[in-house]
């Protein structure tokens, strides 16, 4: 049997830890990609009773890995109902009714806001995103997000961009100032774990083998540290079982498992 702590990717960790918070009975929605896995880990292990909403209207599939899109059919796989985007966003989530909502972004900045829209090029020229897609929906009316990426200082800005899904805005109270509900900020990269509710993004836990000088080189604005830095648990060896032999087999996420 391995050493989970020395033998998980980053990227591995990154989903693992992203599983963890999703609570047994969690109504989430989650669309393809990383998180879609990381749902799926919690499904599988210890949130069996989570219900996940994907983006399109599927409600509450037992996912057959491994979808590529949220129209994919393995998707679908024993799901309560094949609805529709209305009713995913505008009767779920718009209700205030989805406890989590697990997003990506090309940009994170210290607020929490979240920049999927374009970024620029050296040049001066954008460089156009997919977009909102129902991002925006998420963020505004979740009550936690969690953002799962890859932790790269261009990915990390004092600002966005361009703002296409609300954290804090432009800081403590801007939130509430435009008449969005109170948010839970989660960032969990393959360096640390961040953390806000309407504060700054702060560091409050290292991945294992992270350094903080590592995560202040990789992020574009100074995060406070926690007074109670911890330092994240690796993944139990079932976890990596799970994510390698049955959910990913084909190294469809975790391309950099073949060159292993």
């Amino acid at each position: 049997m391995t050493t989970p702590a020395l033998e998980a990717l980053p990227r591995e960790l990154l989903v693992v830890e992203g599983a963890r918070q999703i609570r047994d009975g969690d109504l989430v929605i989650v669309g393809t990609g990383l998180p879609l896995l990381a749902a799926t880990l919690a499904q599988r292990t210890h949130a069996p009773g989570a219900k996940l909403v994907i983006e399109s209207g599927v409600m509450f599939p037992r996912v057959v890995p491994t979808p590529v899109s949220v129209v994919d059919p393995r998707l679908m796989h024993g799901a309560s109902r094949h609805g529709s985007l209305f009713e995913a966003l505008g009767g779920l989530v718009q209700r205030g009714l989805v406890r989590t909502g697990f997003l990506g972004g090309a940009q994170v900045d210290e607020y929490g806001n979240i920049n999927s829209t374009w970024v620029p090029r050296s040049n001066g020229e954008r460089i156009r995103l997919p977009g909102s897609g129902g991002a925006n929906d998420i963020a505004s009316h979740c009550r936690q997000v969690v953002v799962l990426t890859d932790h790269e200082r261009r990915r990390f800005p004092r600002r966005c961009d361009y703002v296409t899904s609300p954290g804090f805005l432009s800081g403590p109270g801007a939130r509430a100032e435009a008449g969005l509900p109170p948010l839970a900020v989660k960032v969990v990269t393959d360096l640390c774990v961040m953390e806000a509710e309407d504060t700054a993004l702060a560091v409050t836990a290292l991945m294992p083998g992270a350094t903080e000088r590592a995560v202040l080189d990789n992020t574009g604005f100074v995060p406070e540290f926690s007074p109670s830095l911890t330092t994240v648990a690796p993944p139990a060896p079932e976890d990596l079982r799970l994510l390698r032999e049955e959910l990913d087999p084909a190294c469809v996420y975790f391309p950099e498992r073949k060159s292993r």
